[in-house]
């Protein structure tokens, strides 16, 4: 009865030894021990390996305890002693008294307490909008535009003449600068749908912000090539704003970015029959245009 049933695995690993064991012998783990007889080796490279072997024993079930016997107690003659009565005959049963019922306390109703009044909130005053100070040294930060964009393009493995000059051509005040490109061979500036240049431009905005330390949004122009398409987006805008007049139905017109966009609006601005609007998200915002009511 004292035998232990045993079975030893070889396996790749002694997780796997060990659930193959526990499978052949249908056990969960806490019903066996394990041994481990070689935890083998991986080899050169994983090569030449050795395999795990493990050993699994089966302890056999307990013997159940068998219950002693209670010593017989005699009744024979008056020599044995006689079993002791657990009553004396005399003993009255206890009575036990039960408790009085206790008086039902009324609840007491809770007055609600006031509620106090709500505060007024102060008005808040919105914050004015930021407003742009004045270039200062207008001559300096012309020179610095046109030095930060020399010098990209020249990292960038490209030559070309650069000059800068306020725009103020709608009306705006002196933070834009307008940056032209002249060369050869510059259409890798450009990109595909102006996207290279939108970036150029931007990072160029940044630098030059930083150096003067002032707010201004420089535009940068490749060979003439902003003016073209500012050309061609007029007249695309005046063809959309008569087919929305005849048909009287709105027309989208394709994402574009959002100085494209500008144009759009400007352009139409002073229609007597349509009206514009953006909608989308960026970079797909485009230009609706729609019939005035």
């Amino acid at each position: 009865m004292n035998e232990r049933t045993t079975l030893e695995i070889i396996a790749p690993t002694v997780e796997e030894a060990i659930q193959q064991g526990l499978e052949q012998l249908g056990l969960t783990a806490d019903a066996v021990s394990v041994e481990v007889l070689d935890s083998g080796s991986k080899g050169l490279f994983g090569l030449g390996g050795r395999q795990v072997r493990v050993r699994l024993s089966v302890a056999p079930p307990p013997m159940p305890e068998i219950p002693a016997e209670k010593p017989e107690v005699s009744t024979g003659s008056g020599r044995g002693p006689k079993p002791a009565s657990t009553k004396k005959a005399d003993a009255k049963p206890k009575v036990k008294e039960q408790p009085k019922p206790r008086a039902e306390k009324k609840p007491v109703e809770a007055k609600p307490k006031p509620k106090p009044e709500p505060k007024p909130e102060p008005k808040r005053e919105p914050k004015p909008a930021p407003q742009r100070t004045a270039i200062t040294d207008q001559d300096a930060v012309l020179n610095t535009a046109e030095e930060v964009v020399s010098k990209l393009i020249y990292h960038m493995g490209m030559t070309a003449q650069v000059s800068a000059h306020f725009d103020d051509s709608d009306g705006a005040d002196t933070h834009t600068i307008q940056v032209d490109v002249r060369g050869e061979d510059l259409s890798a500036l450009i990109g595909r749908k102006a996207e290279t240049l939108a970036a150029f431009q931007h990072v160029a905005s940044l630098i030059v912000g930083k150096q003067t330390q002032q707010w201004v949004q420089v535009i940068v122009d490749v060979e003439g090539y902003r003016a073209r398409r500012e050309k061609q987006i007029r007249q695309l805008a005046n063809r959309m704003a008569d087919q929305v007049t005849k048909t009287g139905r709105k027309v989208t017109m394709e994402p574009m970015p959002s100085s494209e966009r500008r144009v759009v609006h400007i352009e139409l601005r002073g229609h007597p029959a349509v009206k514009t609007e953006s909608a989308g998200e960026e970079p797909y915002r485009k230009v609706v245009i729609l019939p005035k009511e």
